[in-house]
């Protein structure tokens, strides 16, 4: 019986062709952040498990893959399954986010850090997720985080870095939306929600966009987290906002209101403004953001082609102290990288300085040799093949790598004057 040779369930292979086109995207997101005084960082893919479910993570925490502890034994084993504890049985995981990680390398670091440090952090993440379409169990977290900087120039300089970000990659038609945690709350009390329920209510209120207002209120009564009196109100609240959400100011502006939190919103969407005119900053009173770390303003990336979010952050200034002993400001911003590969098409601009030397039996190495490196020297990118068979399987392989042209070289060829290209497509 043939031996199952695939990859686990929720990770992926990438072939040639489409490693590239991953990198190619990586390195566009790279140097428009460093362009932007973001320095990258690197920290190691476990943590330690008592980190990893220190309550920061939200709900993937429940997700983190852990990794047994060494010497154990079946009494451990029966001991932790006994208890139904089965976390007293690892002292690492793998990482499930960037922002975890980033927040123990802060506090590791920080005497070798600037007082301002922003950081970038581009590098898989695990998660014991469900596989589906979208959904992997490793993943690529492109994240940009800001530590140190207490005033809005923290969240102005993510959004502008990230809107350009999305226009160096071609990524036309997207919106930022924003809310503050603050509001969120303001709103949730307005209700008589308890606090201790106001969890579970904004992960309700987060699916407006996908059930509709009367689905959510709906929900919170079948949750008995809203009084029936109260329904109407709610309803009302949550009633589709006119234009783009920045006139509840004066007369227009509704009790469920943060007044506070709503002016800093609206200094962040001017300086937004007055720097990246082009950049389309909505505010959205019903975007909730599901981390639990985050305690100011909140952002997401959307896209018109996409139901989910194509990323998101915000401001998280109570999670740094956790580990460093001392708070410190915090935020960040992260770009779904999975999606916008899927998003983005081919490079063909690539396969234009991408060539295939087709070569017969009896054509010298010295003389390959000889040609790849003349073309490499013009910039190109040059693979070696030898005539087969069925040469037209083999063009189409390398068509599919990224290769836009072939040349025969024989015997007789002795320069790069002698080679005639023609397009592989």
């Amino acid at each position: 019986m043939a031996q199952d040779v695939n990859p686990p369930r929720g990770m992926r292979d990438f072939l040639p062709y489409e490693k590239a086109k991953r990198e190619r995207l990586l390195s566009i997101i790279r140097a428009q952040y460093a362009a932007r005084g973001f320095e990258e960082i690197e920290t190691p893919v476990v943590e330690d498990s008592t980190r990893l479910h220190s309550g920061l993570g939200g709900d993937n925490e429940k997700l983190a893959f852990g990794i047994l502890k060494r010497g154990l034994d079946s009494d451990d084993v029966t001991r932790a399954a006994a208890s139904g504890d089965l976390t007293a049985l690892t002292d690492l995981g793998l990482r499930f986010d960037l922002t975890v990680p980033l927040a123990r390398f802060y506090a590791t670091n920080r005497a070798k850090l600037p007082g301002v440090f922003k950081s970038i952090q581009i590098a898989p993440v695990w998660r014991a997720e469900r596989p589906q379409k979208g959904r992997y169990r490793q993943f690529v977290q492109c994240d940009i985080d800001i530590i140190g900087e207490a005033g809005i120039l923290a969240e102005v300089e993510l959004i502008t870095a990230t809107a350009a970000t999305l226009t160096a990659l071609g990524l036309a038609g997207c919106r930022i939306r924003i809310n503050h945690r603050a509001i969120l709350k303001h709103l949730i009390a307005s209700w008589k929600i308890a606090s201790k329920q106001s969890d579970r209510a904004l992960i309700t209120i987060d699916k407006e966009d996908k059930i509709g207002v009367d689905g959510v209120v709906a929900e919170l009564l079948a949750l008995e987290l809203l009084e029936p009196e109260l329904a109407d109100q709610a309803r009302a609240d949550l009633a589709e906002l006119d234009d783009d959400g920045w006139n509840l100011t004066g007369e227009n502006a509704p009790a469920w209101l943060d007044p506070d939190a709503y002016a800093q919103l609206l200094e962040i969407r001017d300086a937004v403004k007055a720097a990246a005119p082009d950049v389309p900053l909505i505010f959205s009173h019903n975007l909730v953001r599901g981390m639990g770390y985050y305690t100011g303003a909140i952002f997401e990336i959307q896209h018109p082609e996409f139901s989910s979010s194509l990323g998101g952050g915000g401001r998280y200034d109570g999670m740094i102290g956790r580990f460093a002993g001392t708070d410190a400001p915090a935020a960040g911003f992260s770009i779904g990288f999975e999606r916008i590969v899927d998003l983005l098409p081919d490079d063909e601009t690539s396969a234009l300085d991408a060539v295939v030397l087709l070569h017969d039996r009896d054509v010298p190495p010295a003389t390959l040799i000889a040609l790849q490196t003349a073309l490499v020297g013009e910039g190109k990118r040059v693979r070696l093949e030898k005539r087969t068979k069925n040469v037209k399987a083999l063009l189409a392989r390398a068509a599919e790598s990224g290769y836009g042209s072939v040349a025969n070289v024989s015997a007789q060829t002795s320069s790069v004057g002698d080679l005639e290209f023609r397009p592989l497509a």
